[in-house]
């Protein structure tokens, strides 16, 4: 017997394995057959995105975001091509399904809701360039403020490292809704403000100059923006002084080159005399009052 009468007679016998439901036949080999045609398509589906992946990543011309937007528009018509496909591979007809539009609709409705608005927000943040990858963005507010760079735009959320090397995964759609910080929007230069206490009684010339000339030497330091030195207020036990630097490379943090400045400047202040103040209360006694008599109670 050929081969192709073997497999006849095997399919046939599968074939009759099985059940009708109306004027449909359920059967043993239809199930084999509807998984071998799904794992065909996440096959094809995942080299298909693994290729495209590679050819967006050779376009050096275009920037990570347009990369990364041609990259998933790519990848989503492929998956929807491939599913339409398989369908019509496996004789389905879509008026078939209509009985169950309605349950399907309400399950997209309720269940999906959330992972399509992530899917259409993250195309949003794509198309309209507002966060790209590299970026350092800063969301929330106060004490809840998460500030890292960006990773990767996801479909479902965009992943932050943070300096403590953290990744957090924040939906997409938080990022449409709510105030966030693009450190490097339009321009990767930043400023970073540093307040330095001097005692009252300094000479403040002197005092100004040390921290400029200090914060001129920092390695990450602009050349083409001056560091500044502002007086900023009168303080209780202290004269304050404030510094402002640019950077261009907020990604490599901030509270470091603070640390950096305060002690350099502190190593000059030393060298030059000037105090930097502490707290200070002095107390007042208008009235003391006198011995008790000898007869009294103590």
């Amino acid at each position: 017997m050929s081969l192709k009468g073997d497999i006849a007679r095997v399919t046939t016998q599968l074939d009759a394995i099985g059940f009708d439901v109306g004027s449909y036949h359920v059967s043993l080999y239809h199930a084999l057959l509807v998984v071998l045609t799904a794992g065909a398509i996440l096959m094809m589906g995942r080299v298909a995105t693994f290729l495209i992946r590679r050819l967006f990543g050779r376009m050096h011309r275009l920037d990570p975001a347009q990369q990364l937007l041609g990259e998933k528009l790519a990848s989503l018509a492929v998956w929807i091509v491939l599913v339409l496909a398989g369908v019509d591979f496996l004789g389905i007809k879509l008026t078939a399904l209509t009985v169950f539009s309605g349950a399907f609709g309400l399950a997209v409705g309720f269940g999906l809701q959330k992972t399509f608005g992530n899917l259409i927000s993250g195309i949003i943040l794509l198309m309209d360039r507002s966060i790209k990858p590299g970026d350092v963005i800063a969301v929330g507010t106060g004490a809840d403020k998460t500030v890292g760079q960006v990773n990767r735009i996801g479909i479902r959320a965009v992943s932050i490292i943070t300096r403590d090397r953290i990744e957090y995964l924040i939906p997409n759609e938080l990022l449409m809704t709510s105030q966030v910080e693009n450190w490097s929007y339009t321009s990767r230069d930043v400023r970073v403000k540093v307040q330095v206490p001097v005692a009252y009684g300094t000479d403040l010339e002197l005092a100004e100059q040390v921290i400029q000339e200090e914060a001129r030497k920092l390695p990450r330091m602009l050349n083409r923006r001056e560091p500044e030195v502002w007086l900023h207020s009168f303080a209780d036990s202290a004269i304050m002084f404030e510094a402002q630097l640019w950077i261009e490379d907020p990604e490599e943090g901030l509270g470091n080159l603070r640390s950096d400045l305060l002690k350099a400047v502190w190593r000059r202040f030393k060298a030059q005399g000037i105090q930097v103040p502490f707290p200070q209360r002095d107390l007042h006694i208008k009235e003391w009052p006198g011995p008790p008599s000898k007869g009294g109670k103590s």
